[in-house]
């Protein structure tokens, strides 16, 4: 580092230190903004501070210094002083907490409102990616069109947090659906595929439809092989019991053979799962 950096370095080290013991002398006249931009660079004092590791063996990693820096933008929401980010932090933050949301909503900091909302809910659809393919589709669609509003300039930053809550709380609501109908995780997986095609209720009752799904969760799950994801004949094998058992139940309807193809689909996400899992 040149003389010229090390000044300016000790200088912010100098400064943001002053500027957090000023804010403990009068916190209580401090607004929200000017707590949250102390915090920031408070954060950013302990990160040089780590960086230059002055010999205490605190040397931060710049994984661990992206990792703290993405703490802080949780944390910012619910924070009413000074955040320290290298504390253990022992409360989750959860796009199912109502609350939570709420806090969100109310954010001044709108952007930094916007990039959180974003991040949980694409926490979310990567993990419907790996186990409901219908969801994975629909929920992707949908901040896809979102944000493609946004970057057109269709929707403010006010308005595209408000459809980007909506769809968390359809991402809640789909959590709870399982339990509705007495399905697991899995199972609704299967139920969502078999009842994909926005008609397919008009030919069978609900009852129906979820003797089915677990008719063919189970199916799945007896005829699990450790060559799934080795051989053909395996997958063949598999093809084979899906079809059998829905024929069975003459599933699906005339002029509806497309949906056979995303019950497969979603029958061979769970079971390249599963064998991952093995």
């Amino acid at each position: 580092m040149d003389v010229r950096k090390d000044v300016q370095k000790e200088a912010f080290l100098k400064e943001s230190y002053l500027l957090k013991q000023a804010l403990s002398l009068c916190s209580s006249l401090v607004g929200e903004d000017e707590r949250f931009e102390a915090a920031f660079f408070e954060s950013v004092r302990v990160l040089v501070n780590r960086l230059g590791d002055q010999g205490h063996g605190k040397k931060i990693s710049l994984p661990e210094m992206n990792a703290r820096i993405n703490e802080l933008l949780k944390q910012s929401i619910k924070s009413d002083g000074v955040i320290n980010l290298f504390s253990d932090v022992h409360e989750e933050f959860s796009l199912f907490d109502p609350k939570f949301l709420e806090e969100i909503a109310k954010m001044k900091e709108k952007n930094l409102a916007l990039e959180l909302l974003k991040k949980l809910i694409a926490e979310q659809v990567q993990l419907y990616r790996r186990t409901n393919v219908v969801k994975s589709e629909k929920f992707s669609e949908i901040i896809q069109r979102t944000m493609n509003s946004y970057l057109n300039g269709m929707l403010t930053n006010e308005e595209v947090i408000q459809e980007l809550l909506s769809l968390a709380k359809q991402i809640s609501d789909a959590k709870k659906e399982g339990q509705q109908l007495g399905l697991t995780a899995d199972e609704l997986a299967f139920y969502d595929a078999l009842t994909k095609p926005e008609a397919i209720k008009d030919f069978y009752e609900n009852d129906e439809l979820i003797a089915i799904t677990k008719e063919l969760a189970d199916a799945l799950r007896k005829n699990q092989t450790i060559d799934w994801q080795k051989r053909e004949s395996a997958r063949s094998k598999m093809r084979m019991i899906i079809k059998r058992l829905l024929k069975k139940h003459k599933y699906p309807p005339e002029g509806m053979e497309d949906a056979v193809k995303t019950v497969m689909i979603q029958c061979e996400l769970w079971t390249d799962n599963v064998m991952e899992a093995w």
